[in-house]
């Protein structure tokens, strides 16, 4: 099968991970997978050195242009973002191949348009039980079926890690605790402020790491300042290949009032770190079953209160992380993963092949 995935986002962000992830599983499994993205983004640069036929563009045009004469020849238009599928559905009656969508957001879509291109594409795919009923709800649809996101081990740079903790003074015997959330609205990172301080009335052998950078920095900056939180809350920025602090990490902390899925608390799952977050979205499927520590969206209190516990517990602590690892291990290995993909894309492919004979 000839498969063509479509992202045409900026950046490199868990979206385009898992187009990624998308695309090599798929070519393992024996099928051709070309990959549809913007022009020289970090995308486009890893697909091209991975070995794939990479088509980068500029504009929406040049994807339509594209789309109108050439495709045709997939089986498969596989779009990973709702902006990619405009075109897609767009084009179709040109290319007549099936348009399936995968769905990573959990943002309540809006607008005639956006339903008439839920309908128009061939198949819906959500990435966890939260989307999956919004996008029904939303559209009508019944048929939206779960196929949830990879997860796959990278070897962890520990010396990395450390160093940066020499760099940044933080003493041996320190508590490292650490999040991976943009600074916007969504990751509700005012909340995660207040839980670190809700933590600080319980004990001060901590320090708290967040990684990501976001147009609310200034405010988050304000407000750990306002609450004497400096040599304890430290706000990292954005760095490349930033799994490798998972190796130091005693617990991963989210604080969403808003997630698709929380694919960082996936990673945290692989490499045996608890976890403490909210239950917004796809976060109360990860964590139930005891997996992980489940507060309300923006209860600081209890977030703070969850984190004390994991700390001065490590039998409970050795039975969340023990539980997690097998979930992720079953649940969202490429290979698992993949075979899903495969039998929503086969089952839409030979209906499309009856209906063009």
């Amino acid at each position: 099968m000839t498969i063509l995935e479509l992202n045409f986002e900026k950046g490199w962000r868990g979206g385009e991970r898992q187009t990624f992830y998308n695309m090599t599983g798929l070519r393992d499994a024996g099928n051709e997978v070309h990959l549809l993205c913007r022009k020289n983004n970090p995308l486009y640069t890893k697909s091209i050195e991975a070995g794939f036929v990479t088509f980068g563009f500029d504009s929406v045009w040049e994807i339509c242009w594209f789309l109108i004469g050439k495709g045709h020849n997939y089986a498969i238009l596989h779009a990973q973002t709702s902006q990619i599928l405009t075109y897609a559905v767009l084009t179709k009656l040109f290319h007549r191949s099936p348009v399936v969508y995968s769905r990573r957001v959990d943002f309540v879509p809006k607008g005639f348009f956006t339903r008439l291109k839920y309908l128009l594409a061939d198949k819906i795919l959500a990435i966890s039980k939260a989307i999956q009923q919004i996008v029904t709800e939303f559209s009508g649809r019944k048929d939206v079926e779960l196929v949830s996101s990879i997860v796959t081990a990278q070897a962890l740079d520990k010396s990395r890690a450390i160093e940066l903790l020499e760099k940044k003074n933080i003493q041996p015997g320190t508590h490292i605790l650490g999040t991976m959330a943009a600074l916007v609205q969504h990751k509700d990172p005012l909340t995660m402020v207040e839980a670190i301080s809700e933590l600080r009335k319980i004990r001060n052998d901590f320090v708290f790491l967040h990684f990501g950078k976001g147009d609310l920095e200034p405010v988050v900056q304000e407000r750990i300042i306002q609450l004497g939180l400096q040599d304890c809350y430290l706000l990292m920025g954005f760095y490349k290949n930033v799994e490798d602090f998972f190796s130091i990490f005693e617990v991963y902390v989210m604080s969403s009032e808003q997630e698709g899925l929380g694919s960082s608390v996936l990673d945290a799952f692989l490499y045996k770190v608890p976890v403490v977050t909210t239950r917004a979205g796809g976060l109360a499927e990860l964590g139930a079953g005891e997996r992980a520590m489940l507060c309300d969206i923006q209860d600081a209190a209890a977030i703070g209160k969850a984190i004390h516990t994991v700390l001065a517990d490590p039998v409970h602590k050795e039975k969340m992380t023990t539980l997690a690892l097998a979930y992720v291990q079953q649940q969202h290995s490429m290979e698992y993963i993949i075979h899903r993909y495969l039998n929503v894309f086969n089952k839409i492919n030979r209906t499309a092949v009856v209906a063009h004979e």
